[in-house]
């Protein structure tokens, strides 16, 4: 019988991916908290286990006493001979119980501490492997979408997360089976049990896809500044390199847009604006509303981080983009407020202009 329950254990903790040692640990505790019921709780009973030889013994550990002042903590000497034959007052004896002898009720608190100690063990794995990878990517699998919210359930390693729709890149659809890339922004212990938040429209996942993408990104030749991002229509990255000798703009950009490309992909076609950092405001300003060309721009004050741009005519709708994302997203890129104006000094007011 011992045989079997080893081997159960090892074929347990197998299936879980859960230490033996950590088993055999929450088996010693839950027989302990079995048989303490049947001692009115008292600190006498112990539980050893040794796998190698297959076996697993519970005694108590008692008094010798002459006279008898708690039946569940001492024992008489004659009593006690049987045990240890030289065993005299003072003595502490351990005696050896039957675990057949426990009855159902121990057997089923046994059962029960079990239980909940693989529980624990996997909300420990499942909250290892989320921090893990905490603020990294990982490759999920869709394992279902919800027809009413649209959440999708994803598979991360041996763990599940949630999607929300509100994460998802808008004009994604997702299916069963996909494989998609996720951001994990953050871990909580809840009271269900370790919670990734995950995300696939978070700034962090193009900074991740580019630093998986490029080289110079991962070793650190380049750098990734500043990202600012609309997701599902445009992004906007501010990369920098120490070496004067590498083109920061074009490591990212790669081979005839190869690398630029594969992120764009698995963003499901976002457009990604890739701009030079500087400490100068104005350049990284200047830059940062490509692709549209400005003439100059104008530092109204440091302090409040705020500029007045110029720009010829014919760019300012470019300058501004659609509904002002243009904009938008450069002011998110540099931290500054930023007054677009035309060459000329005139221009009609329309809606783009307006939200810019």
């Amino acid at each position: 019988m011992n045989e079997e329950f080893f081997a159960a254990v090892q074929m347990m903790a197998k299936e879980k991916g859960i230490p033996e040692e950590f088993l055999y640990e929450k088996i010693q505790n839950a027989m302990v908290v079995a048989v303490k019921r049947m001692y009115n709780g008292k600190d006498i009973v112990f539980c050893e286990i040794n796998a190698d030889k297959c076996e697993m013994n519970v005694f108590l550990r008692k008094n010798v006493v002459e006279e008898i002042s708690d039946e569940d903590t001492d024992i008489l000497v004659e009593a006690a001979h049987q045990y240890k034959k030289s065993a005299k007052p003072g003595d502490i004896i351990e005696i050896p119980l039957n675990t057949k002898d426990f009855g159902r009720i121990a057997a089923q608190t046994a059962k029960h501490v079990i239980r909940q100690g693989i529980r624990d063990a996997e909300r420990g794995q499942t909250m290892q492997e989320f921090q893990s990878h905490n603020q990294e990517i990982v490759t999920a699998k869709v394992q279902g979408v919800d027809p009413k919210t649209g959440n999708a359930t994803l598979e991360i390693g041996k763990a599940e997360a949630l999607l929300p729709k509100g994460e998802q890149i808008p004009g994604e659809e997702l299916h069963d089976g996909d494989l998609i890339k996720v951001y994990i922004v953050d871990v909580r212990e809840t009271e269900k049990g370790p919670k990734a938040m995950i995300s696939r429209t978070h700034p962090g996942l193009v900074r991740r896809l580019f630093e998986t993408e490029v080289p110079e990104i991962y070793d650190g030749t380049v750098e990734i500044k500043e990202v600012s991002r609309e997701a599902g229509s445009r992004t906007k990255i501010a990369v920098y390199s120490a070496d004067e000798n590498v083109d920061a703009v074009g490591a990212c950009i790669g081979p005839r847009g190869a690398r630029v490309s594969k992120v764009v992909d698995l963003l499901c076609g976002e457009k990604i604006d890739i701009v030079p950092y500087s400490e100068d405001p104005a350049l990284f300003i200047g830059a940062a509303l490509a692709p549209a060309d400005v003439v100059r721009v104008d530092i109204l004050s440091l302090e409040e981080k705020s500029c007045k741009v110029i720009v010829p005519d014919t760019q300012l709708s470019l300058a501004i983009g659609n509904k002002g994302q243009n904009a938008r997203l450069a002011a998110k890129l540099t931290g500054w407020k930023i007054d677009i104006n035309p060459e000329s000094g005139f221009y009609e007011s329309n809606d783009e202009e307006e939200d810019a």
